[in-house]
């Protein structure tokens, strides 16, 4: 079943427009609309192999014959009708077409309706997503753990991104984002693709992962041998990290936008000594049924919204803080955090209560 808050922002999709029904067919909209099914079949392409239409009353979903049953069977947790076409017949688009009496609006490319221009508002989440985001990114987060503690000094950044991927895979879990630096390429890039290189004194693990829709995002360090640098940046890039989310808190409660957060972040950077760095790379957003649902960029004009998911992931060269937190009025609660890798309370820079961060694992 639906929850009364989803009924209630499809009504606003409605309102907003004067439209008699909703269509969508991107993987996000569709995982948010049937309680975090999937229609991928092909990691190619924006839309999926089904749609799921709302027309202020009743949810039907129209797939082919080759997909209904399997849809209905095992990606439904919604009740709907099921309107089955033949594949050999016409495309999806052009049954859906079929369906629709009035204005209708979608999420992709349907005859005659009118293109939604934002995304469905699919936060903040409801308590039943905020379930499966926790088994989600405690799922996520011990595989990365696992992977971690069993890299080696030479083992490649290559061979380690297989086994991230292998272990989440074996969790239902799709690998969407796999990034391991070793010890030179953490140095030298943000975005550290895996290669050939191994990973030497020290390793940098980064993984976003999609599981019914819901997406979790973290990043682990581990020291073979430690630079002697690695300690002062880490714990600079923790507090970062740790004003970011206290930042989100304080702003969504008072209303405020992520250009707001972002200007936060940018003074902790200065406080830090840093006052550069945020230009390397992007310092990360809300995140939910997207990997990120926006980044924040200095000016941005979203809404930071409280009782949705975040991940803040600041860098300082060589190291990077990421995990994904649900921020709500009363608190922080970081949901990648399993209590088997070693943490430590951060200070934000500015005013509020410390926060619980994963520190680098160092091993001999």
């Amino acid at each position: 079943m639906l929850t009364t808050r989803k009924y209630t922002q499809l009504d606003a999709v409605l309102a907003e427009y004067d439209a008699d029904s909703a269509w969508f067919a991107t993987p996000p909209a569709f995982a948010w609309l049937t309680g975090g099914g999937t229609n991928v079949v092909s990691l190619a392409g924006d839309t999926g192999v089904a749609a799921v239409g709302y027309d202020g009353e009743n949810i039907v979903l129209v797939a082919d014959h080759i997909e209904a049953e399997r849809l209905r069977e095992e990606e439904l947790s919604v009740d709907a009708a099921v309107y089955e076409f033949d594949w050999y017949e016409e495309p999806l688009e052009s049954a859906v077409a079929e369906l629709i009496t009035g204005h209708a609006v979608a999420d992709f490319d349907l005859p005659d309706a009118e293109t939604i221009r934002t995304p469905t508002r699919t936060f903040p989440l409801t308590d039943p997503e905020r379930d499966r985001y926790r088994d989600l990114s405690t799922d996520a987060a011990e595989v990365v753990e696992r992977v971690a503690r069993d890299v080696t000094p030479v083992m490649t950044e290559r061979g380690a991104a297989a086994d991230l991927a292998h272990g989440l895979r074996q969790r239902k879990i799709d690998p969407l984002v796999v990034l391991v630096g070793g010890a030179d390429r953490s140095q030298r890039y943000r975005h550290f693709t895996p290669g050939d290189a191994t990973l030497d004194e020290y390793a940098t693990l980064t993984v976003v992962g999609r599981r019914a829709g819901l997406h979790a995002c973290l990043t682990r360090t581990v020291a073979f041998e430690t630079p002697s640098w690695l300690p002062e940046r880490f714990a600079s890039t923790q507090r970062v990290a740790a004003t970011a989310l206290r930042a989100t808190q304080r702003v969504g409660r008072d209303g405020g936008t992520a250009g707001d957060v972002f200007a936060e972040i940018q003074e902790a950077y200065a406080a830090a000594g840093y006052p550069d760095e945020w230009h390397e790379h992007h310092q990360g957003g809300m995140t939910g049924y997207g990997g990120r649902e926006w980044f924040a960029r200095p000016d941005s004009a979203e809404r930071v919204t409280p009782g949705s998911a975040y991940a803040w992931n600041p860098t300082i060269q060589g190291t990077k803080v990421e995990d994904t937190a649900l921020v709500t009025d009363d608190g922080v609660e970081s949901l990648t955090l399993t209590g088997e890798w070693p943490t430590t309370a951060v200070d934000p820079f500015g005013d509020g209560d410390p926060v619980e961060l994963p520190v680098p694992m160092y091993r001999d």
